[in-house]
């Protein structure tokens, strides 16, 4: 206990390495980043002006659009200052307040993405009952849940850690995740504990719930006839894609900590420039209704 320290401030180590090419660095992530809220609203705008896109499916891709434009909101500014500043600071709070979006944002999307499976497996599998399950008071109902849920859970966590001692200030990290657990005195068991029942009910059970409903579209899908298959693949594709990218993300920041490794600086950079543009571009040229009004828009624009 003598080691304590009361921290005020967060060192983030993870920029060292950037060294000369931090202005290289700051114009690709602030170009990212421009790209990426701009893609997202346009795809959330198109979303809520046109009717024939007030369905579940696209409703869901709006949330997990906006879950986007919070989290670059909420994480882009800080890291974009911090490469142009000579030290990286970041208040306790602050980078609590980084922990707590962070993993409230990845365990709301893998309920999105679990509520999207569902929702292609209800239209696929029973599409005359699709009406009568996919009502707007459930579709209400799963999006409330997938952000409150979450949110519940990482409050939790924050608390468990506020109430941890810290024996380091400095964080190898280019932002708080759970590389904040190697600056306490000592492992805390009500913390480990609860870390592994998060894990296992806001992303372990989602992706199995995901993978089962996708496996029984295959089935039936195979079973039935061309037209049947065309319309799963055409719907279900881009979702996959997001699925294994996400799963990939997290799947990678889940090992760190539990390998006890620091993150990379380049292979972190990467999923922050990678990820935030996949979505939109992803939704928006794979998905038929979406990038038909995309192309209306632009064309519009031209016109213009």
């Amino acid at each position: 206990m003598d080691d304590e320290l009361n921290v005020t401030y967060i060192t983030l180590g993870g920029y060292v390495e950037m060294g000369k090419y931090r202005y290289f660095y700051f114009s690709i992530m602030l170009t990212v980043y421009i790209l990426t809220i701009c893609f997202n609203c346009t795809i959330v705008y198109l979303i809520w002006i046109h009717k024939n896109l007030h369905e579940p499916m696209y409703i869901f891709i709006a949330a997990l659009l906006l879950n986007s434009i919070v989290y670059n909101t909420a994480m882009y500014p800080k890291m974009l200052s911090d490469f142009l500043s000579e030290e990286q600071l970041i208040s306790y709070s602050a980078c609590l307040f980084q922990f707590f979006v962070y993993y409230t944002l990845c365990a709301s999307d893998f309920f999105l993405l679990s509520a999207m499976s569902y929702d292609r497996y209800v239209a696929i599998c029973k599409p005359l009952r699709y009406a009568a399950i996919m009502r707007r008071s459930t579709v209400t109902t799963i999006l409330v849940l997938a952000w409150l849920v979450p949110a519940g859970e990482m409050a939790v966590a924050v608390t468990l850690i506020t109430n941890s001692k810290l024996c380091n200030s400095a964080l190898r990290g280019l932002f708080c995740n759970n590389s904040l657990y190697k600056l306490f005195c000592e492992s805390s068991r009500a913390l480990s504990l609860f870390d592994v029942l998060a894990l296992l009910s806001m992303a372990l059970f989602p992706l199995l719930f995901i993978l089962f409903t996708y496996t029984r579209i295959l089935v039936i899908s195979y079973r039935s006839g061309r037209n049947v298959r065309n319309k799963a693949a055409q719907t279900c594709l881009p979702h996959l894609i997001v699925l294994i990218c996400f799963s990939c993300l997290c799947g990678y920041d889940v090992i760190l900590i539990h390998l006890g490794s620091d993150s990379d600086f380049m292979t972190t950079l990467q999923a922050f420039l990678y990820y935030p543009l996949l979505n939109p571009v992803i939704y928006g040229l794979k998905v038929k209704e979406i990038s038909k009004h995309l192309k209306k828009l632009f064309c519009e624009a031209k016109v213009m």
